[in-house]
């Protein structure tokens, strides 16, 4: 089928189904959107968001602080630019009340677009802060490095000491009665990211380290190298490893990761420096079913699935080193509840809940845009029960990914309005 013949049919409905539709978007043939090139007159019938990696590679999709620390679960920033574009100019205001880790405040912020996020996860709306903020760049090159070096010196073997040894001042700990950290953390891994918590009282930008702090712990983890995602169990003994093709051993250190993902975060910090705004970001840690904020423009968000993720659960390192406040029981969607009938008509009514709440602080004639996977067809019916009307859909096919995580799905985009 051409570009322009399933345009027609979409266009014209002789295309009803999402099943017809995802056929025709992946068999059009069009160019690939490119998110510069959108405006308020881009024809909603003219996107293809049908990127594959050659169109948007990793390194794209994962721009500045975009990859400051890994999230599974959040949507790529190309397609909120595209929809930033699209619906709203300088000045305006977007909500995004599962903002996770911040794409879209990210974004909005790029395009001088004020946002507000919410989020039930207290680290997902740190890292949403840490993201947004607005930095002293001198300062967090000299925290940074400062506080990685009087890591590394406090945590030299005390039998094999150097000019350049530090005496461990007190108030740092070394060791932790949590059974958490001592089952998934080998002891000297533990150890170093317990010296790098204990210092980080000390500096300004203590968020910021905090991120550091979490996401070299997730890499320092006892888990294989290729599942560090969901890992059922610590990996203590060698294992065959699918990433790298050979014999690998457990991660026995932190300091490692400290060091690069510090050095890291710095040039990302940097780099979104230069492409930030003085826009207005608010995040929030609250239940977006009941949360209150000023009048918005509108919405652009991707909510949780029905039973795939638990989004506390993929931070869980985070939360224990952190000692973060787990709402976990107040998640929607989470996987631990399952994908029975059950468990979506439950997701059903809290996905209406959390739109008709976001609905009733648009302001007339402002677009709800939400990007989901919806094999289930769900969302039409939750458009009705919080009170919206569905102005279009478009279908996007996901095939950009690459490793184990590079099955292919397709995902919808939901445009809404106030009834």
């Amino acid at each position: 089928m051409s570009y322009d013949t399933a345009k027609a049919e979409l266009e014209t409905g002789e295309i009803r189904t999402n099943e017809e539709k995802r056929v025709a978007v992946y068999n059009s043939g069009a160019k690939c959107t490119i998110p510069e090139q959108v405006t308020g007159a881009t024809s909603l019938s003219d996107l293809n968001l049908n990127w594959a990696e050659k169109d948007l590679p990793e390194r794209v999709r994962t721009k500045h602080v975009h990859r400051l620390h890994p999230y599974l679960g959040k949507f790529i920033p190309q397609i909120v630019e595209i929809f930033l574009r699209k619906y709203y100019k300088t000045g305006d205001t977007v909500l995004d009340p599962f903002s996770g880790s911040g794409t879209t405040l990210v974004q909005a912020n790029e395009l001088g677009i004020k946002s507000i996020g919410f989020d039930i996860s207290a680290f997902n709306v740190m890292l949403a802060k840490v993201k947004t903020a607005r930095y002293d760049l001198t300062k967090v090159r000299k925290e940074i490095t400062d506080i990685l070096d009087k890591t590394e010196s406090y945590s030299k073997p005390s039998d094999s000491p150097t000019l350049f040894d530090l005496e461990i001042p007190k108030g740092i700990e070394t060791s932790t009665q949590d059974e958490y950290l001592n089952t998934w953390f080998a002891s000297k891994a533990l150890k170093e990211l317990l010296i790098f918590k204990s210092l980080i009282k000390n500096y300004e930008y203590q968020d910021l380290l905090k991120i550091v702090l979490s996401r070299s712990a997730r890499s320092s983890r006892l888990t294989t190298h290729f599942d560090l995602d969901f890992p059922k169990k610590p990996q203590t003994e060698p294992y065959e490893c699918y990433k790298h093709s050979r014999m690998c051993q457990p991660t026995t250190e932190a300091l490692k990761f400290l060091i690069r993902y510090g050095l890291d975060t710095i040039k990302r910090i940097e780099d979104y420096s230069k492409l930030r705004t003085s826009a207005s970001v608010k995040v929030l840690n609250t239940d977006s079913r009941f949360a209150k904020t000023d009048k918005v423009n509108g919405v652009i968000t991707s909510p949780p699935y029905v039973g795939l993720i638990d989004y506390h659960e993929q931070h869980r390192y985070a939360y224990k080193l952190l000692e973060l406040d787990d709402q976990s029981d107040s998640e929607i969607g989470a996987a631990k509840n399952g994908s029975s009938k059950k468990a979506k008509e439950q997701y059903k009514s809290d996905m209406a809940s959390v739109l008709r709440n976001a609905g009733d602080h648009v302001v007339k004639g402002g677009k709800l845009v939400v990007i989901a996977g919806d094999r289930d067809n769900l969302y039409p019916e939750i458009g009705e029960m919080a009170d919206l009307k569905l102005e279009d859909t478009v279908i996007r096919h996901v095939n950009r990914r690459t490793g184990r995580r590079s099955n292919e799905f397709f995902e919808s985009v939901f445009i809404f309005s106030n009834k």
